[in-house]
């Protein structure tokens, strides 16, 4: 059976779990509480039930918008299915998000390659991504 990507927001402990999975840092049950239910848009992957790949875009829907929690369980990576998840989010931000809007993430090691096939560019000398992480 084929994994199935639907348009929808994943369950806390299951998002919890697969960002984890994923090397991603861990957040906490509080936080994935009140953001998940915050998403502008949001893609599960999912085999036999099995969370195995998200997405996610977060932000005020009309300025800025900012691509977060893309995630492929290890045992699954390699697939094509970051590659889905991201044509996913980018149709939804190509169909909803008004003309200018800025759409921004950060890219931990090589997945910039991915993101640059969706058209985004680095930034850095021009600009640097910054990240304040509350503790």
């Amino acid at each position: 059976m084929e994994p199935t990507l639907t348009r929808d927001i994943p369950g806390n402990d299951e998002y919890r779990a697969l960002r984890t999975a994923a090397g991603l840092s861990l957040m906490t049950e509080e936080g994935a509480a009140r953001g998940l239910p915050a998403s502008w848009s949001s893609v599960c992957v999912r085999h036999d039930g099995e969370l195995i790949g998200m997405g996610r875009i977060v932000g005020d829907g009309g300025l800025f918008l900012f691509v977060v929690d893309i995630a492929v369980t290890p045992a699954w990576q390699g697939k094509g299915l970051g590659r889905r998840i991201m044509q996913a989010l980018m149709d939804d931000v190509h169909a909803r998000a008004p003309l200018r809007a800025m759409v921004g993430l950060i890219a931990d090691g090589t997945a910039h390659e991915l993101y640059a096939k969706f058209g985004f560019k680095l930034v850095a000398p021009g600009a640097h991504g910054m990240l304040l992480r509350l503790t």
